[in-house]
């Protein structure tokens, strides 16, 4: 657009002719920049077609949410990468940051003693996996539940590490990792999900409570006992459908 300069305005103001259009403000620099010619933001990266090299390392530099904070230390999943069992816990706990293992501790050993007994273990056919990686903290440092969004920003990782595996269930530890896998609230209760087979991402999903929350509540043992036949059930070859 032509500029107009004060004589001329002047003059133009007296032969009676106006208004004056003028330009009130400059477009952004990047406005005058053909599109085709402007910087591109960078790809998501395609988290479905990772290998586990490229998983791991993705999940090591991982911003994709609040619990990316600075300092954190992501955990990655642990066992058998070609497995029958994928062990998916809610949230990465301040044991298993120290431990550097998902669902460590007396909890991790509670769940190893519950494989054992369904006729499986880590190091043989199950994957152990957190659904967020990074633990969440609050305010004073302890851990707290992660968010919609941060459970939103892992879920990804999960699927991958599924599909790497090629179990053909999913354990799911504790209310968190159930709903968020199923598409709940991560607020419903867990009796929601237990007690049933539920069909996700190719796999068949099993709901059981938390080893950590079975330590505090010994009589709920007998609820995860019969969560572990129907994963035993859900795994076994078609036609054989004993449990542990």
């Amino acid at each position: 657009m032509n500029t107009v300069s004060r004589r001329d305005s002047a003059f133009l103001a007296e032969m009676g002719v106006g208004p004056l259009w003028t330009l009130r403000h400059q477009p952004p620099a990047d406005a005058l920049v053909p599109v085709d010619q402007q910087p591109s933001t960078p790809a998501e990266p395609d988290i479905a077609q990772m290998d586990w090299p490229a998983l791991r390392a993705a999940i090591t530099s991982c911003d994709r949410c609040g619990a990316c904070r600075p300092g954190a230390r992501p955990v990655h999943g642990a066992g058998a990468e070609a497995a029958v069992w994928l062990v998916a816990a809610g949230a990465t706990s301040v044991a298993d940051e120290a431990a550097n293992l998902p669902v460590a501790g007396e909890a991790g050993t509670l769940l190893d003693n519950m494989l054992a007994a369904a006729g499986h273990a880590r190091a043989r056919d199950v994957y152990v996996t957190n659904l967020v990686k990074c633990r969440p903290v609050s305010a004073n440092g302890g851990d707290r539940a992660p968010t919609a969004d941060e459970v939103a920003a892992c879920r990804p990782f999960v699927e991958r590490e599924l599909a790497l595996t090629g179990a053909t269930v999913m354990l799911t530890l504790g209310q968190v990792a159930a709903n968020a896998m199923l598409g709940k609230p991560l607020q419903e209760a867990l009796a929601g999900a237990r007690g049933q087979v539920h069909a996700v991402a190719g796999a068949a999903l099993v709901a059981t409570l938390h080893p950590g929350e079975l330590l505090r509540r010994g009589l709920d043992k007998a609820l995860a006992w019969a969560d572990l036949c129907r994963a035993v059930t859900a795994s076994a070859p078609e036609g054989d459908e004993r449990a542990a």
